[in-house]
């Protein structure tokens, strides 16, 4: 890096001591007496800078210059000066005929521009970095194939960089490609091509402290325009980060603590890699040890032998004594089987003896039934015979008494005619046929009379009628709503009692028996009757994680939340011997799954469904046993169902042209059912098992209680009030019925009277004694027909009294009979009791029978195996006193001794054939301790250096705060003094926690008026304040050129000249470094200097190839002008 080499350009008229509120507002730190600035009186005196100034720039094919310079730079101030050209976004030409294309920038007249555009590109920056184009493409002048730009730096002194290889200057070339691409070529002094590598382009970058992108170093006018219109206090915080390198301090700060991140996991991986060598390092050293101990290990096998041969004899001694007891306890329980034979033989004896009698009584009893059956048969028989003449008598009589009623019936009509004509014998017709008329007359008006009554009156009942049938169909409305209503009460009330219950055991929820039958569960676990302890109720073992989707849940798993788990189906038998006893016959039971348990849950990731925003039940659920999870799974699909609280956004996502992958179905917050082309509405209101606040519910359900049985009392007088209007219509219904009827009977009677009158003929002469011959034979036949109903009643008589005395005779014996039957039927039962029970001792000495042959064939067995057992155990003791003469005493099993025996075996056996490459194990063994004790002394160095990387790091982020506190201080200062050489007064107020930095400036005199934010000022005010910005971050950031595009373009006079002095000044006080000033303006009123060179770019002629570019002294300037 280049040496800072700085001095101070205030003079002492405007050095001014800061503001007190400003430096407590920067900083209330005790360090800032650190932090000092020095101002300097007089010139500086300071050489020119000796590297990584411009020397020269040349430019060819580049924008729209076939051609520019080459034209060589000054060390310390240069001004490009010309007229400013077109920009991109202007359909305008390059030359004649040629079309500007769209994604290119182009500078028409001018070449200011393209000097500082070739500047940035040529040394590495990128194109965007350059606001001229997005592609470094767009840099190719039209029509050409490639562009080249040369840029010459200086390299001179102690800083030079590689002094021996480049010399004096270093020539940078880089050739960019119409695709894009670009090259370099790094020469020396001589043109000696050093290096086409763009890393060492960046060595040398970073060896002269030259940041292309730094915005100090080189300022465009679009990065200046930017600036002076951002809004952003956070753009203007990076703008002073970026300028004064803190910026790249921080970011190689944050790479060296991931790098210690990086370190931190090598040593990790190395501790687990020592466990590996240390293990590798201990079976080498076992390896070693071993070979030195062969001897001792063919001693230890000889004894292993001896006690294996005396092990053998103890564990068969064992065995025998097992099989010993076996056959005692055998023996014993032979004993106890004949015994339970016996008692089970009399079991029997009785249970046969009982059926015998019972069976000897219904014989009897059938015997006696079967004596009586003739009898009762015969008995039936006559009793139908009596019934059958007694009917035929009474229909004999019945017809003779109709036939006697009609002939009094004709008596009495004769007698009439008579009686009539003899009245009539003597009388005139004339008067009675007028008074038939004027009768007939009279009676036809009351029959039109009645008719009018008659219509009114059906009229009314038609009335009453359709009310009461109204009436009628409201109260059945009303009642079936009554018994609704009452169900949902009686729900809600059992309900509210399984709510109160649960609030001392949520178990009860899931059934008033849940908590009881869970403990006979636990029971019964204990006593071992299952293999695996059921789970449930299922619907305990889940939790929400969004209390408002219970009922969603409880609607799509239903009867599956009060359902257990079950290992197999052993399991399932005992927990439904346990259900019974708490579930009454004929009750609905919970359901009980059958499913070998599983510790993991399935990994259905491949076939769930997925929204974004809405989860499956699965994901909704909170289950920590897996047998759970996968049994909902299994029988849910748990994973493919929805849940989506709104109805609406249901509908729409699963009934859309692309429902959610893997989704069957989704269900709503109201527990409706939401299939892709049907929609089913929950039957329920409120969830019943997930609830978590249960005194909400309780509360709820109490007031649904209370509204259920007001609705309930409302409906119950609104019926007591339909069936008093139903009773009051009924009764007037049945009046009015009453009243047609009578008039109906009236108008008949009117009718028949008419009718006898209209048919009475005209007096005629009747042969009375005709009529009265026709009577007295009539009286004959009644007489006769009175005498034969006397002889049919006194027969009736006596074949009823005869069918009386039948049917009792009957009644008797079928009484006997029924008695009998009546003895019977308990009997029926009780031989059937007494069979079963003589088929359940049967069976059950058949079973002992099957047991004791069982039992009798497993001890024969037995006592088989000791003869064996002893005979064996006569042999080994043999075989161990030729092994071994004296018995040993043996702590250890065979099967131990048989492996330590056969490991030491093969240990010996690998010795020996390893025997003759001893050496090679001490090598193994050396070469596995040396690499484990290297990679242990690396672990803790690496160990070392990461504690002491972080104590540098904790120093040198104390210093890094402590040099940004500086570099903060002396830029409010110099920005500070610089406004106040045009009396500005100014603030800058930097926020280091929020990376915010605020600049307000204030014309004139700071006492009159408040600062002021940047964006108020004028545009020359404006641009007045950046330059005083930029000279500030000038004075305090490290680069060896500046470079800044039309400076002052929106000032006046007076802030221009003002802004010019201050930059010559500085110039002047850092004459170590080189400054480039591009502006429109001629520049004829600087004054004369050898340290300011004028570079003019004359307007350049239509189809002209080359720019004239040349230096300008003061004295030609004034002349021309």
């Amino acid at each position: 890096m280049a040496k800072r080499k700085e001095d101070n350009f205030f003079s002492p008229d405007n050095a001014k001591r800061p503001r007190q509120e400003e430096l407590e507002d920067f900083d209330k730190d005790d360090d800032e007496d650190e932090c000092t600035v020095s101002f300097i009186n007089g010139t500086s005196t300071l050489t020119a800078a000796e590297v990584g100034i411009i020397e020269s720039i040349q430019l060819r094919n580049f924008m729209c210059h076939s051609m520019l310079g080459p034209f060589k730079f000054g060390s310390n101030v240069n001004f490009v000066v010309g007229n400013n050209g077109k920009e991109n976004g202007q359909r305008d030409q390059c030359y004649r005929g040629q079309e500007v294309k769209k994604d290119q920038w182009v500078l028409q007249l001018g070449g200011k521009s393209a000097v500082l555009t070739a500047l940035i590109v040529g040394l590495g920056g990128k194109a965007i970095a350059t606001n001229r184009g997005s592609s470094l493409k767009g840099f190719v002048k039209d029509g050409q194939t490639s562009a080249d730009i040369s840029i010459t730096l200086r390299n001179r002194g102690d800083d030079a960089y590689r002094a021996n290889v480049y010399g004096d200057s270093i020539i940078v070339q880089q050739h960019i490609s119409m695709d894009g691409s670009r090259s370099y070529k790094l020469k020396s002094a001589t043109g000696t091509v050093v290096s086409t590598r763009k890393e060492e382009l960046i060595a040398i970058l970073d060896h002269f402290n030259i940041q292309v992108d730094n915005p100090v170093s080189v300022l465009t006018q679009e990065m200046s325009k930017q600036f002076l219109q951002s809004k952003n206090e956070g753009d203007k915080y990076k703008f002073f980060m970026k300028a004064t390198q803190l910026e790249q301090m921080k970011e190689d700060y944050s790479y060296i603590m991931e790098t210690k991140e990086r370190t931190k996991e090598q040593i990790n991986q190395g501790e687990e890699r020592l466990v590996e060598l240390k293990r590798q390092c201990l079976e080498k050293e076992e390896r070693f040890e071993i070979i030195a101990g062969l001897s001792t290990m063919k001693t230890n096998l000889e004894h292993l032998k001896h006690e294996m041969a005396w092990a053998v004899v103890n564990e068969i001694e064992k065995q025998l004594n097992a099989i010993r007891d076996n056959i005692k306890i055998g023996e014993d329980r032979a004993a106890r089987l004949d015994r339970k034979m016996e008692e089970q033989q009399v079991r029997l004896h009785e249970a046969e003896k009982k059926y015998k009698d019972i069976q000897d009584k219904l014989e009897k009893i059938s015997q006696e039934t079967n004596a009586r059956a003739p009898e009762c048969m015969a008995l039936k028989e006559d009793v139908i015979a009596r019934k059958r003449a007694y009917n035929e008598a009474e229909v004999l009589y019945n017809r003779s008494l109709n036939e006697y009623r009609a002939l009094k019936k004709d008596d009495e009509q004769l007698y009439k005619r008579i009686e009539e004509l003899k009245r009539s014998a003597d009388q005139s017709l004339e008067p009675e046929r007028l008074e038939r008329q004027k009768k007939i007359s009279w009676l036809k008006e009351r029959v039109k009379a009645i008719e009018d009554q008659e219509n009114t009156v059906s009229q009314e009942i038609e009335q009453f009628q359709q009310a009461i049938e109204k009436d009628k169909e409201e109260h059945t409305r009303i009642k079936r709503e009554e018994s609704d209503v009452k169900l949902t009460l009686n729900y809600n009330q059992k309900q509210l009692k399984d709510l109160k219950d649960s609030k001392t055991d949520r178990l009860k929820r899931f059934g008033p028996y849940v908590p009881a039958l869970l403990e006979a569960i636990d029971d019964a676990y204990r006593r071992g009757q299952f293999t695996y302890k059921p789970v449930g109720p299922l619907g305990a073992c889940i939790h929400l994680r969004d209390p408002e989707l219970a009922l969603a849940i409880e609607s799509c798993l239903k009867g599956l939340l009060q359902a257990y788990c079950c290992h197999n189906h052993a399991d399932e038998r005992v927990l439904q011997a346990l259900m019974k006893k708490f579930y009454l016959p004929g009750a609905s039971r919970p359901q009980i799954i059958v499913s070998e348990f599983q510790n993991v849950m399935y990994d259905v990731r491949h076939r769930a469904a997925y929204h974004p925003e809405f989860p499956t039940v699965l994901t909704a659920l909170e289950i920590d046993n897996a047998v759970v999870a996968n049994s909902l799974i299994d029988l849910r699909s748990i994973e493919t169902v929805l849940l989506i609280k709104s109805n609406s956004v249901a509908r729409a996502v699963m009934q859309s042209e692309k429902p959610p992958k893997n989704c069957r179905e989704a269900f709503t917050a109201d527990g409706d059912q939401v299939f892709a082309g049907r929609y089913y509405s929950s039957e329920y209101t409120r969830p019943k098992f997930l609830s978590r606040d249960v005194d909400s519910e309780i509360s709820d359900l109490e007031n649904e209680v209370a509204n259920k049985k007001a609705q309930i009392l409302n409906l119950q007088q609104h019926l007591s009030a339909l069936e008093k209007d139903i009773k009051r219509n009924e009764e007037f219904l049945r009046r009015c019925q009453l009243h047609c009827k009578e008039l109906k009977m009236k108008m008949r009677k009117c009718i028949s009277e008419i009718q006898e009158l209209e048919n009475i003929e005209e007096h005629q002469s009747v042969d009375i004694a005709t009529l009265e011959d026709e009577a007295q034979e009539n009286k004959i036949k009644m007489k006769m027909v009175e005498k034969s109903m006397e002889q049919q009643k006194e027969n009736m008589e006596h074949l009823k009294s005869l069918k009386i005395e039948a049917e009792n005779k009957y009644d008797a014996i079928k009484l006997k009979v029924n008695q009998l039957a009546d003895l019977a039927d308990p009997l029926k039962d009780e031989l059937n009791l007494a069979d079963s029970e003589v088929d359940n001792q049967k069976r059950g000495k058949r079973h002992y029978e099957e047991k004791q042959k069982e039992h009798l064939d497993t001890l024969n067995k037995k006592k088989r195996e000791l003869d064996m057992k002893e005979k064996e155990l006569e042999e080994k003791m043999s075989q161990a006193r030729q092994i071994c003469p004296e018995r040993i005493e043996v702590q250890k099993s065979a099967s131990i001794l048989d492996k330590e025996i056969n490991r030491l075996r093969q240990k010996i056996q690998a010795e020996h054939a390893s025997h003759g490459d001893r050496e090679e194990i001490m090598r193994q063994y050396q070469e596995a301790r040396e690499t484990y004790l290297d990679l242990d002394n690396k672990v803790k160095t690496l160990k070392r250096f990461i504690k002491l990387l972080e104590e540098i790091m904790t120093h040198r982020y104390k210093t890094y705060q402590q040099f940004r506190r500086c570099l903060t201080l002396r830029c409010k200062l110099y920005f500070d003094n610089l406004l106040s050489q045009r009396a500005y007064c100014g603030k800058m107020n930097f926020d280091h926690k929020n990376e915010t930095l605020t600049i307000s400036v204030q014309p004139g005199e700071g006492n009159k008026a408040a600062f002021n934010d940047m964006r108020a000022l004028s545009g020359g005010e404006r641009s007045f304040s950046t330059v005083c910005f930029i000279l500030s971050l000038w004075s305090i950031a490290e680069s060896p050129f500046r470079c800044l595009d039309e400076f002052d373009v929106y000032m006046d006079m007076v802030n221009r000249r003002i802004a010019m002095d201050m930059i010559l000044k500085m110039a002047d006080s850092q004459r170590f470094r080189q400054f480039i000033l591009l502006t429109p303006q001629s520049m004829s009123s600087l004054p004369s200097s050898k340290l300011i060179r004028i570079l003019r770019m004359s307007d350049p002629e239509r189809g002209q190839m080359t720019l004239p570019f040349r230096p300008v002294t003061q004295e030609e300037e004034e002349n021309r002008s």
